[in-house]
């Protein structure tokens, strides 16, 4: 709602009106079958537009779904291993790993601790130190192993080409 007396008016061409009266205004956009939009409520005076508010509201909603539709949405992705997993099944795990890693999303290493295994938090490690030597080129540690009650986490993300 236009609170002012005076507002500087565009007609719909993008040609300065001047600065009328509000009743001039919306006359003004009467006149020309459209209606009287205020564009930039802060200035001094506001700033009325004369357009088609319908049309307006649809080209906004066209550029906000175009912006959606360029957006990439990317996923956290889990592994868990295991401080006992063997060789080849991390090879497996790396496979998919580079897969995720290809389709640009990130991964959550979990290493899940079970029993007595929780003493030696080094053999968690060294299979995380195992599965990045298998994924050399393809991805970079955004956090380091670090433990959460009996898990160890680490987050890596695609090495940029």
């Amino acid at each position: 709602m236009i609170d002012a007396r005076e507002v500087l008016v565009i007609g719909p061409e993008g040609e300065q009106l001047g600065v009328l009266s509000k009743q001039d205004a919306l006359a003004a956009a009467a006149e020309a079958g459209l209606d009287l939009v205020e564009v930039a409520p802060n200035a001094t005076p506001p700033v009325c537009r004369i357009m088609d508010f319908g049309k307006f509201k649809y080209q906004q909603s066209k550029k906000a779904q175009q912006a959606k539709k360029k957006q990439k949405v990317i996923q956290v992705k889990e592994l868990k291993v295991r401080p006992k997993t063997d060789d080849h099944d991390l090879e497996t795990k790396a496979k998919h790993a580079r897969r995720f890693l290809e389709e640009g999303n990130k991964i959550k290493v979990t290493v899940r601790f079970r029993g007595r295994e929780i003493v030696h938090p080094d053999r968690g490690e060294m299979v995380l130190k195992k599965l990045m030597e298998l994924l050399v080129g393809y991805a970079t540690v955004e956090s380091p192993p670090k433990m959460e009650g009996r898990t160890m986490v680490m987050v890596v993300t695609p090495v940029d080409h």
